[in-house]
């Protein structure tokens, strides 16, 4: 979930457009999956999904074979695979806009509103670096650039109808069910709307737990830079994902998704967060201490 600062951000350039500030944040919510950053090469920087697909239309014939080559670009929609990480992903877009930077920066949609760099044009902006520029200023440009795509679509009616059907229809295209982006808008906005501003307590997560929370769970992790499949179920994975996390936090490493650590994931920064000094050590201590507990079982077993 977002945090309180970006909710208030939103809210407030919600309010000067004359829109609600809880279907506003649904609409973020649900593009962004409530992050507003990652952290990159030190740097906190808008989430983006790469199209390859895109990419590939793009691109003059040369570029475009080296690029197929290079399985950065496709003529098929989503045979380029996004990385789950938004640190591979920024890699993959550096790798595009080795061969052309213009085109890979189309190719890519920016920040909270998941805004194609293709429309920068549409949207009034002088180049694609502009707009690339404006996503990666902060928060508030990446408000900014999701409001000029709406206003520019004529989408604050549905909005301020709260259609959220008509809405994704738009937004995301005609295959927009295929995701759920109509129900999910509708239920981010039932949450802001009914004035949560940060999340509900919940039972603490742990092995063999399944559903909504251990998603959120694995989308927190991942989002964090502890890529894991997202599938709903606390398993092993999951679980080492946890005590990674913890450790790197300072926290006592469990394994246990409880109330200190999910609000520790959600003041994560991002990818690739540098890990406090405590958690390095914890963390050392931890894997030396496992490294001489199995020492001690193979030899009792040697001697026994």
């Amino acid at each position: 979930m977002f945090s309180r600062q970006t909710i208030k951000e939103i809210e407030g350039a919600a309010r000067e457009e004359g829109l609600e500030p809880a279907a506003l944040l649904a609409i973020a919510d649900v593009e962004s999956g409530g992050r507003a950053f990652a952290m990159i090469n030190g740097r906190k920087e808008p989430l983006i999904r790469f199209e390859g697909h895109y990419f590939d239309r793009l691109l003059d014939d040369a570029d475009r074979q080296r690029a197929r080559a290079k399985g950065l670009a496709s003529p098929r929609a989503g045979a380029v695979k996004n990385p789950a990480s938004q640190a591979a992903r920024w890699k993959l877009l550096g790798e595009a806009m080795a061969l052309d930077r213009a085109a890979a920066l189309q190719s890519v949609s920016w920040g909270i509103g998941q805004v194609m760099g293709s429309h920068w044009c549409d949207l009034g902006y002088g180049s694609v670096d502009s707009l690339a520029a404006e996503a990666r200023s902060g928060v508030a440009g990446q408000i900014a650039l999701m409001i000029r795509f709406l206003k520019k679509n004529g989408l604050g009616k549905l909005l301020k109808a709260r259609d959220w059907a008509g809405f994704a229809r738009r937004y995301n295209g005609p295959q927009f069910r295929r995701n759920r982006y109509d129900s999910r808008m509708a239920a981010a906005y039932a949450r802001y709307a009914g004035g949560e501003k940060t999340p509900p307590p919940v039972s603490p997560l742990r092995r063999g737990a399944r559903g909504a929370g251990v998603l959120e769970l694995q989308r927190s992790l991942t989002a964090a830079g502890y890529p894991l499949t997202q599938d709903g179920r606390f398993g092993p994975a999951t679980a080492r994902a946890v005590e990674r996390f913890q450790r790197d936090q300072g926290l006592p490493a469990d394994g246990i998704a409880g109330p200190a650590t999910m609000a520790a994931l959600r003041e994560a920064p991002g990818e690739n967060a540098v890990p406090s000094l405590t958690g390095r050590v914890a963390g050392i201590a931890g894997d030396i201490g496992r490294f001489l507990q199995r020492l001690r079982i193979r030899w009792a077993g040697r001697t026994g």
